[in-house]
């Protein structure tokens, strides 16, 4: 409690980090046959400036792509949310979201993990 006596509640990226679940997503992009380059492009730029937002508020962590045979390539994120119900709202609002084939995999902890070994 504040000196006032109001309830403040932590807004940090750490304490989000700390209540949050942790999810590796990957996604294959399926362009639609016949879609103009003009759309394409605008979606690419506008699923960029999400994923900046994203990452901004603490949900987007880190992001890989992987080429897979062929001409394409998968990305793998490693995502942040309170449950897997928030994860699907904010991957549904992705502008290539309708395009997108995703797979998520919800992470947890592992007793050896380094990054958790000095705690």
């Amino acid at each position: 409690m504040s000196s006032t006596g109001v309830l403040m509640r932590p807004t940090s990226l750490e304490q989000q980090k700390e209540d949050s679940m942790e999810f590796l997503v990957e996604f294959e992009v399926e362009v639609p046959a016949g879609t103009p380059d003009a759309e394409v492009e605008q979606r690419q730029r506008a699923e960029s400036a999400a994923a900046a937002e994203l990452a901004e508020d603490g949900h987007l962590v880190r992001l890989w792509t992987r080429p897979l045979g062929g001409d394409g390539t998968t990305a793998i994120g490693l995502y942040r949310a309170n449950s897997e119900a928030e994860l699907d709202d904010l991957l549904a609002g992705l502008p290539l979201g309708d395009w997108l084939r995703v797979t998520v995999t919800p992470l947890a902890a592992h007793p050896n993990d380094p990054a958790t070994a000095s705690l």
